[in-house]
């Protein structure tokens, strides 16, 4: 995380912390990004077309930001890589993982998963979480119709490629299947946090959305041609 921190203040970026190295018991010194996250249940002003747009047209600097970070092939990632590297993935973009001014997301926090991979890996998981692409049953979701509307706005705002916006939703599945086998895995390996997330049905959760995804595929592919 340090030299991936290290390279976005170089390049500019500012809607990230800086970084200050390590102290004495191993720990990452970082800069306080003022402002404030949004977790569930969102308010409203997380949910708004400014703040998904907003958030789009982040990831997308951070992206480009990352396009030229160098061989990352010898460097230790949360996650293993995804081909193809195109740029360094956050991992774990969504509202609570932004910290937001005036109603609309200025920085992304906790890199802690960042590893490279495919600018779509990315894309699709920040829409999963801003969209939000999840069943409408769930709290904090929306209508399909409404889904598919802010699907596009995102993607719009993003700047998202014809190739891309084709692999969008199945990407979404995909990425929703890698973080139930990562959680299983964490699990059986003994880590409470995660033994915690599957005995409170959150494997459960994710697999409905994927169903949801694949019913509505269609929908939500139309919306981004």
């Amino acid at each position: 995380m340090h030299a991936l921190l290290g390279h976005l203040a170089a390049r500019g970026f500012g809607g990230a912390p800086r970084s200050h190295g390590i102290d004495g018991e191993g720990r990452e010194i970082l800069d306080f990004v003022p402002g404030q996250a949004a977790d569930y249940p969102l308010p409203d002003w997380a949910r708004s077309d400014e703040a998904l747009t907003a958030a789009g047209r982040l990831l997308r600097d951070y992206h480009d930001a990352t396009a030229d970070f160098p061989d990352a092939t010898d460097l230790t990632w949360y996650f293993a890589p995804v081909s193809p590297a195109e740029v360094i993935c956050h991992g774990d973009v969504a509202t609570y993982n932004c910290v937001f001014r005036d109603g609309l997301p200025v920085a992304f926090i906790d890199f802690d998963t960042a590893h490279p991979g495919p600018r779509v890996w990315d894309v699709a998981y920040a829409a999963y979480r801003f969209v939000p692409l999840t069943d409408p049953r769930h709290a904090d979701s929306c209508p399909v119709a409404e889904q598919a509307r802010r699907l596009r706005l995102f993607a719009d705002a993003y700047g998202l490629g014809a190739a891309d916006r084709a692999e969008l939703t199945g990407t979404a599945r995909a990425r929703l299947e890698h973080l139930i086998g990562h959680m299983h895995e964490q699990a059986a390996a003994g880590h409470e946090a995660f033994a915690s997330h599957v005995a409170r049905g959150d494997d459960r959760h994710y697999r409905a959305d994927i169903g949801h995804l694949t019913r509505h595929d269609a929908t939500l592919r139309a919306a981004l041609a």
